[in-house]
């Protein structure tokens, strides 16, 4: 379907003022309305995603003339597909193109549901990369730079300010774990799904979470270990020790043993992001 989108239906959809629209339009060149033959515009729902996009950029600070720059950049529709996103963020890396990177990684998570962004595009381009630096395909500055831009812009969702009504999580890799931004994820959509989250981040000592999560009243631990190592010494911590009472420990991750869950207190969920989330979601009923 064509464009079909008057001004101010954008401005009701968006929010955003008629008049702002038409200034971002002419000074930024960041919408693509067709003419009528009576020369009036229409705009499409590609447009709409971009205005949207815009005002969320706005929302975190940036210059208009910043956040339009940074859309240009991408060189990529708005509305692009997973597909479409994926295959840019890739070129982006392999270019080392750090403005291009973090338009569309903001891109994506602007204009998908969270859990889309994440599952569809995220998560597989973090898995290519990695397998791109175990074959010499990509390399550690390029990985680096891509987990590091996607890492900031998870931490920055993280500290969304809407109320916890499912209880405190508590997210940690295990000890000697440094592989993070796949717990990382599931922190961010566990945040998004109403939980108030405490993020511990790589290589945790079991007794210090543990601690954390007691004292913060937690109805939830998560411990997640992708290596073998990092998993036996995450077993062999939690072997014997005393769990605070209500408080459900919940392990995954390649690095994690199958059968953990036949010891009492400890769960082991080992799904992708949306089945975790909704295993996690039903220990807060």
């Amino acid at each position: 379907m064509g464009p079909t989108l008057n001004i101010a239906a954008v401005a009701r959809r968006t929010g955003v003022p008629s008049d702002t629209i038409r200034k971002w339009e002419q000074r930024y060149g960041v919408l693509r309305p067709e003419r009528t033959t009576g020369g009036q515009r229409r705009y499409s729902e590609e447009d709409v995603a971009r205005v949207e996009w815009l005002k969320a950029r706005l929302g975190e600070g940036y210059r208009i003339r910043e956040a339009a720059a940074l859309l240009g950049s991408a060189s990529l529709a708005a509305a692009a597909s997973p597909a479409d996103l994926r295959d840019a963020l890739a070129v982006a890396i392999v270019r080392n193109d750090h403005a291009s990177l973090i338009a569309l990684v903001q891109q994506t998570l602007a204009l998908n549901r969270l859990e889309d962004a994440l599952t569809d595009v995220i998560a597989p381009v973090l898995a290519a990369v990695g397998e791109g630096w175990e074959t010499g395909e990509i390399s550690v500055a390029q990985e680096h730079l891509a987990s590091g831009v996607v890492r900031a812009q998870l931490e920055r969702l993280l500290t969304d300010a809407r109320a916890a009504v499912r209880g405190t999580a508590v997210l940690a890799c295990a000890p000697g774990e440094r592989h993070e931004l796949g717990l990382l994820m599931l922190a961010v959509l566990l945040r998004a799904d109403g939980w108030q989250v405490a993020y511990l981040g790589a290589d945790t000592p079991v007794g210090d979470a543990v601690a954390l999560a007691e004292e913060n009243g937690a109805r939830l631990l998560c411990f997640s270990a992708t290596l073998a190592d990092s998993g036996a010494r995450l077993h062999d911590e939690l072997d014997g020790r005393a769990l605070p009472p209500g408080l459900e420990i919940v392990l995954g991750g390649r690095g994690i043993e199958k059968d953990v869950d036949r010891k009492p207190g400890i769960r082991y969920v080992n799904g992708d992001l949306r089945r975790s989330v909704g295993a996690l979601r039903k220990l807060s009923l």
